[in-house]
């Protein structure tokens, strides 16, 4: 594959990828879950806020709105580059969650929404969440328990194979039902923890099963046909309007000792 090619494949990816999580957080409940994350951020006028993992910027563009000074933060290039396209008025800089660009007890607000799951060790990132946070300053920990994604389907066994088997390939697959433990050792206070659960039966929907299926048969954990099969079924069912999946989120939230 020459290198023009290789541009042009990761850019369709790229819009791929980004149509699945526009749809994704148009969702109602996907809405009220960013919601609820600001509102435990405790927001005050012309606090910064970052966010970490921002992706293409919608939430960034959100806190903007509540009247915070929010700083959209991502190790991608190319979610960075869409972001800034969507939304060109946000702040915007490429960093890893290890290794934030704010000077320590600089910033009044921390969230990080489907993040720790991608990382091998988030201690890293809770330990420099407390670097940059100011005493008393909060920080919300938003993410899908990938082990335990439940999926509608006639054929359960392949099911659990396939779920499990995408979530083996991640970092902290079970990031989520971790975060009260994870903000605990990291030396948070007042750590709360709350669950909410994304219910998805709009067709609209099916390719986050792709994502799921597609992994799962690439690891070996399933042959070919039977994802395709399983596929297959998923598509009947939303044809059928009987398509339902639904994803446990976790919210948790903790604040920075004061003196």
């Amino acid at each position: 594959m020459s290198k023009n090619e290789e541009v042009v494949a990761e850019h369709r990816d790229t819009e791929a990828l980004l149509a699945v999580l526009d749809a994704a957080d148009r969702m109602p409940s996907a809405v009220r879950l960013r919601d609820r994350s600001y509102e435990l951020l405790s927001l005050v006028p012309g606090s910064t806020v970052v966010d970490v993992g921002c992706g293409a910027g919608r939430a960034v563009a959100e806190l903007a709105e509540r009247g915070v000074h929010a700083v959209g933060v991502d190790p991608s290039p190319v979610m960075l580059a869409a972001a800034r396209t969507r939304w060109p008025g946000g702040e915007f800089r490429e960093a890893g969650a290890e290794e934030l660009p704010f000077a320590d007890g600089s910033v009044h607000g921390y969230r990080a929404d489907k993040v720790l799951h991608l990382l091998q060790e988030p201690g890293r990132a809770l330990a420099e969440a407390r670097r940059v946070l100011r005493p008393g300053g909060r920080i919300v920990l938003v993410g899908q328990d990938w082990d335990a994604i439940m999926i509608d389907s006639d054929d359960a066994a392949l099911t659990r194979t396939i779920v499990h088997a995408r979530a083996d390939l991640l970092g902290m697959p079970r990031a989520g039902r971790q975060y009260r433990d994870l903000l605990l050792a990291g030396g948070f206070a007042d750590v709360t923890v709350e669950a909410h659960t994304s219910v998805f039966t709009d067709p609209a929907s099916l390719p986050l099963l792709a994502r799921l299926a597609e992994p799962a048969c690439a690891s070996g954990a399933v042959s070919r046909d039977q994802a395709d099969q399983w596929l297959a079924e998923q598509r009947r069912r939303a044809e059928a309007g009987r398509f339902l999946v639904a994803i446990p989120f976790f919210v948790a939230a903790g604040a920075t000792p004061r003196p």
